[in-house]
Order: structure tokens, then sequence, then C-alpha cells
């Protein structure tokens, strides 16, 4: 008997193709569901987090320590966030868009995050284009930021927020000592390329790439099970 001819690798194609045409049917329409239900996935109120940081500075002034201790402690006496809060203070470098700092992740589930981020010798970078809006509460500091086609850059000191939206981009720049309470609120997992882009092309600090890696999916799977999508 002759032996059957191999099978074209164009058959092969073919094959993943329609594999990928089926996965596109089925994931769009649900990410279309959800998208429309996000709303009600947010378990952080934009207004409360804008006031909590303002009497947080109002209350013990540069004190960067004393303000993150008064916004955590708020958080685990609020009904809607008490359960989905991150007591321990497990900071660890963030190199991300060419910028560099340090950072105390609060809360991280799929729609948001929450962290406590910056550095007290400065830096300057890329903010990345994001699936989630980005709102950058300062504490304690100065945080600049420019857009192409303008002539001044935009200024935030403490007390401020600058709201990156979704799908935006800028330049910033921390001059001097700054740290903030970032919340994004949208689809995070996506951000989480940007979040790993310079330490495996660049640092190579394999070590903190673990090691945040390690804290984000704790969280995010803590959160999961605990029914916070």
């Amino acid at each position: 008997m002759a032996p059957s001819p191999p099978k074209s690798s164009s058959t092969g194609i073919g094959s993943i193709l329609k594999f990928l045409a089926i996965l596109i049917c089925i994931v769009t329409p649900a990410v279309n569901y959800l998208e429309r239900r996000l709303e009600s996935f947010y378990i952080f109120e934009i207004d409360h987090l804008k006031d909590l940081s303002q009497r947080g500075i109002d209350a013990h002034g540069n004190d960067t320590r004393a303000i993150v201790s008064y916004i955590v402690d708020e958080l685990t006496t609020r009904t809607s966030t008490k359960n989905h809060i991150n007591v321990e203070e497990e900071w660890v470098f963030n190199n991300a868009g060419g910028a560099m700092g340090a950072m105390y992740i609060i809360h991280a589930s799929i729609t948001e995050y929450l962290i406590i981020f910056g550095t007290a010798v400065g830096t300057e970078g890329h903010t990345g284009r994001h699936t989630a809006d980005d709102y950058f509460h300062i504490l304690t500091g100065e945080q600049w930021a420019y857009v192409p086609g303008q002539y001044e850059r935009e200024v935030y000191p403490a007390g401020s927020v600058h709201h990156l939206q979704r799908g935006e981009v800028k330049q910033y720049k921390m001059p001097d000592s700054c740290f903030a309470l970032e919340y994004a609120r949208g689809w995070i997992p996506p951000m989480l390329f940007f979040g790993f882009g310079d330490g495996l092309s660049s640092t190579l600090d394999f070590y903190t790439l673990w090691r945040m890696s390690y804290v984000t999916a704790k969280l995010m799977g803590g959160n999961l099970l605990a029914g916070k999508f």
C-alpha cells in the first residue's frame, strides 16, 4: 500500500485561523458585555479618594508615611473596600516607560488597582497608553506632564489630581521627591505588559519582576476568590 501523502502546511494554517475566528466570535461578545457592566465592578469612588487624599495631606503635611497610613486605615474601615485592602506594605521597584520608582500595591483586581507610587530622587518617562482611566493623586512633591503640540507643561502640586484618560498618553516627570495615590479603573491585566516591559528589555531585574508578579497575582487571585472582579 502506498503511503498517504503528508498533510500540507496550508491545512495546519487553516485550522489555526479557524480556531482564532471561533475564539474571536466567543470572546468579543463577552468583552462587550463586561465592558457595559464595568461600573458595577468598581468598589472605589473617585470623589472619595480625592477627598481622602486631601484630608490626609491636611492632617499630616509633608509626612508621606503618615499620609499613606491615614489613607489605608480609612479604606480598611469602609464597608465596600475593607475586605479588599492589602495592609502589608510590600514595596517593590517599578520600571515602566523609562521611569523608575517604587510602589506599594494597596489593591489589585481585574478592573481596579490602587497603589502608592513615587520616588525620593525624581524620575521621568512615558505614561503608557492604557485600557483604564488613571487618577494620580499627588500626596507630596510635584508632577509635570507634557503633550505634543503644547508649549507649556502641566503642573500638578500636592493635593491635585492628574487624570490620564483611557487611551491617552503623555510624557511625565517628577522633578524631585514625589509620592502619589494612583487609582486605575478599567481593564487592568493589559496594563501589566507595560509594567513588565522595561524589566524584560532593559533592567533585566528578574527578582523585582518576580516579586511584582507575585504580589499582583496574589492580590488579583484573592480578590477573584472573594467575588471581586
